[in-house]
């Protein structure tokens, strides 16, 4: 048996002896992983082996964020997190704190805190992140809602209905492209040019910089089957809000958010809210703040699908050289919104 034949019977039984002996790539995703993760099994002829992180990297993979291959051996804390990841993502009914903690030796307190510098959510939301993102992929593959729901790991349809909608929208919308999702919608004028704004029963779901005129016209483009309503008294308030942001910013306004990613993007997400107002930071400073210093170009692709403009503050990532790189929305916008919050004293205390 040869060298590659020996590595491809490692991964097929997630060999964990072999970790940190050989990489596997996988091209069909991106991703490298180590023998031992319990992502789900690629075809043979998709997977190449590399011996070093940076040989994968070299090639144009990224790091698995399940099971952490770029931060092997870094530390045991980062073992431990990462089986701690892997129960979360394979137990039919993921383990509480408590036992995530004991079986890592650490107390619930610190283990919790140790999970979100390694991972950059918490345990709870990682467990329910994996899970719904599993589910909404299962329902573009699966021919029920009800297989879709036990292949995703829910234990009961019940739970998946209260995860879901939570969100405001029901799997079988869901399955349908959204058809009857409720969206409240409101245009409003700030200080740097019109907005659209679109929320669910959950949270404010969109935040867009547009041309006069042109806000109901994408938000229909981006919810071609969802049932549009015009905004109520709670969202008026809240769009209210929004442009004193834009106009005024401040150390940011507490809003219902209906924020809706991957894993992955939802932790870029997080990360850019943590930028304090008038500070920047680069791409690669942002994927080290999540624990993965090698993705930069991954958390540049989570940027670009940020639809909530300055709520989730986007426009303070900058280049390394501390440029300005692209927005969304346009580079002189981006500028005009740094150089209002540079100005911008904070409120007394």
């Amino acid at each position: 048996m040869n060298k590659n034949a020996d590595r491809w019977k490692a991964v097929c039984d997630r060999d964990t002896s072999q970790n940190g002996v050989f990489i596997y790539g996988v091209k069909t995703t991106g991703i490298y992983c180590l023998p031992s993760c319990s992502s789900r099994q690629a075809k043979r002829e998709n997977v190449d082996f590399y011996e070093t992180t940076k040989q994968a990297e070299k090639a144009g993979f990224r790091a698995c964020k399940r099971c952490l291959p770029d931060q092997f051996g870094a530390s045991p804390q980062v073992d431990l997190i990462r089986k701690a990841c892997e129960d979360l993502q394979n137990l039919e009914t993921p383990p509480d704190l408590d036992s995530l903690a004991k079986a890592a030796d650490l107390s619930p307190a610190h283990f919790q805190k140790v999970f979100k510098k390694i991972v950059g959510l918490s345990p709870k939301r990682y467990a329910m992140a994996v899970r719904k993102q599993r589910f909404l992929q299962g329902l573009n593959l699966s021919d029920s809602v009800t297989n879709a729901i036990y292949d995703a790991g829910y234990v009961s349809s019940s739970r998946a209905y209260a995860d879901m909608t939570r969100g405001g929208v029901s799997p079988k919308s869901r399955q349908n492209g959204a058809k009857g999702e409720g969206i409240r919608f409101a245009s409003a004028h700030s200080d740097l040019g019109d907005i659209i704004i679109g929320a669910t029963a959950r949270g404010i779901c969109l935040v867009e910089f547009v041309q006069k005129g042109e806000g109901e016209e994408l938000l229909r483009s981006r919810f071609p089957l969802a049932d549009l309503k015009p905004a109520d008294a709670d969202l008026a308030v809240q769009a209210a809000q929004i442009v004193a942001q834009i106009n005024h910013p401040t150390e940011g306004q507490n809003l219902p958010l209906d924020i809706r990613g991957t894993v992955f993007q939802e932790r870029v997400w997080q990360a850019l809210r943590d930028i304090p107002l008038g500070k920047t930071v680069s791409y690669g400073e942002l994927a080290t703040a999540i624990g993965q210093p090698t993705a930069a170009r991954a958390v540049a692709s989570a940027i670009a699908k940020n639809s909530l403009a300055v709520v989730v503050p986007c426009h303070r990532v900058v280049r390394g050289s501390g440029e300005l790189s692209g927005y969304k929305w346009g580079v002189d916008l981006k500028q005009a919104l740094l150089d209002l919050e540079k100005t911008t004293k904070k409120p007394a205390t």
